[in-house]
């Protein structure tokens, strides 16, 4: 049963910061094509690994996620504000890099396809 809830507020807690970090926050470090791909809440609900995917060169996904770190007090605010639980957690930012290893790979493939 905690795992559910985990789970939900972990979901919950993607689309509040992604509504937020899309919309409301104006750091110019923060390119346009920002967007939370996962949240991983801890099972005391202390801390939240975020989870976030950059599509610009490697200088700027570094400044985007200074900026994160910058904004995260504001960020935890407002989400303080949006989810009603007893603890709002703290966030803890990460570059996820996934989308650009699946686009890598699926090249790979093509050529490899290409080429037979």
């Amino acid at each position: 049963m905690a795992f559910e809830r985990n789970t939900r507020l972990s979901e919950e807690v993607r689309k509040v910061l992604s509504n937020i970090v899309q919309n409301e926050l104006k750091d110019p470090r923060i390119p346009p094509l920002t967007s939370i791909t996962h949240v991983d809440v801890t099972k005391d609900l202390r801390y939240a690994k975020v989870y976030v995917s950059v599509f610009a060169d490697n200088e700027s996904k570094k400044s985007c996620i200074e900026g994160l770190k910058s904004a995260s007090g504001f960020l935890r605010k407002e989400l303080g504000n949006r989810i009603k639980i007893r603890y709002t957690p703290e966030l803890i930012f990460e570059l996820d890099e996934s989308i650009e290893y699946s686009m890598k790979i699926n090249d790979i493939l093509r050529e490899i396809n290409k080429n037979e």
